[in-house]
């Protein structure tokens, strides 16, 4: 004898209006954002460049997922907020995840796995690293529909905490934590991304900030050969080593510098006067003062750390 009973017999209405529960709408899901991303990598072409940097070793006939579809289902779950690899166990059959890699959310294909994506994720070379950073750059200079006369790009480090023993992980006590500090460049004008690196929890040393930008300038003025370029960054950014291949190479720069006691002697009439200002002006207001004079530059230069004359030129431009 078949006598079901429905779970909900009836529930009571709201200012006259009925409220009716049912159980027919098949799959759901709580990604449905993810269908406005698979738009833009469908314009972009990101996971397409990615696997083209990447050798596939893996025999032929038995392949399920190729290496643009694996990137897809990785990037697309981070960018919902998945972030952990072992999610895509319980998601691999999301229907919006599923649709965003163009697979039929019923019967198609389950995305791949949380073994298959940590195998990609381990699988790049050295090489294939280099080239998929050469890429993101191409891309970035690709997305302008003209070839802009100047840019400038900002440098920085920023914590990403961690919660385990990963690889290149390192306390740091500025980050309260142990951490990654990938560095990451940005179009300032457009906050377009152009180069991300991946690199252990400490402050990067003048020799590995001048390797960063000595890469990324010149694979920028492959694109753009008479594009003008200012870096933009703090003082750690700010080394000999950086300044030399900013200089020899026609790039401007804009350095933040720790203070000290010299300094803070040659800074004095100008932060008075700053202060003059800003109590007699509006308290929301902001008040800087830059100073590209010749005498500034000369003083500068003479009372610092023996800076060429030229080098502080670039410093203040």
């Amino acid at each position: 004898m078949n006598n079901d009973t429905p779970l909900f017999p009836g529930l009571s209405p709201i200012e006259n209006r009925e409220i009716t529960a049912r159980f027919d709408g098949g799959a759901l899901s709580s990604n449905g954002g993810v269908l406005v991303l698979r738009e833009l990598e469908h314009q972009l072409r990101f996971a397409d460049m990615i696997a083209g940097c990447m050798s596939d070793k893996r025999d032929p006939n038995s392949i399920t997922h190729s290496l643009a579809n694996m990137i897809q289902t990785r990037m697309f779950a981070i960018c919902c907020g998945h972030e952990d690899c072992n999610d895509m166990d319980r998601l691999r059959d999301d229907p919006a995840l599923k649709m965003a890699c163009d697979r039929l959310t019923e019967s198609g294909t389950a995305l791949a796995s949380q073994p298959t994506l940590s195998r990609l994720e381990n699988a790049p070379t050295i090489r294939e690293l280099v080239r998929m950073a050469v890429g993101m750059i191409d891309l970035f200079c690709m997305s302008f529909k003209k070839i802009p006369a100047q840019i400038m790009l900002d440098i920085d480090d920023t914590p990403d905490r961690v919660h385990g023993g990963q690889q290149l992980s390192l306390f740091n006590s500025h980050s309260g934590g142990y951490c990654f500090k990938p560095i990451h460049i940005y179009d300032a004008a457009t906050g377009k991304p152009v180069f991300i690196l991946l690199r252990p929890g400490k402050r990067p040393s003048g020799e590995e900030a001048a390797c960063v930008m000595r890469f990324v300038v010149r694979h920028i003025r492959r694109n753009w050969p008479r594009v003008s370029i200012t870096i933009r960054g703090d003082g750690h950014y700010g080394g000999s080593q950086t300044m030399d291949f900013l200089e020899q190479n026609d790039c401007f720069y804009i350095f933040g510098q720790p203070g000290n006691a010299r300094l803070t002697k040659i800074a004095r009439p100008w932060c008075e006067d700053v202060a003059t200002r800003r109590v007699s002006g509006q308290p929301k207001d902001k008040i800087r003062r830059f100073f590209p004079d010749a005498i500034w530059r000369k003083e500068l230069v003479e009372k610092t750390q023996g800076h060429r004359s030229r080098r502080s030129n670039r410093a203040w431009h």
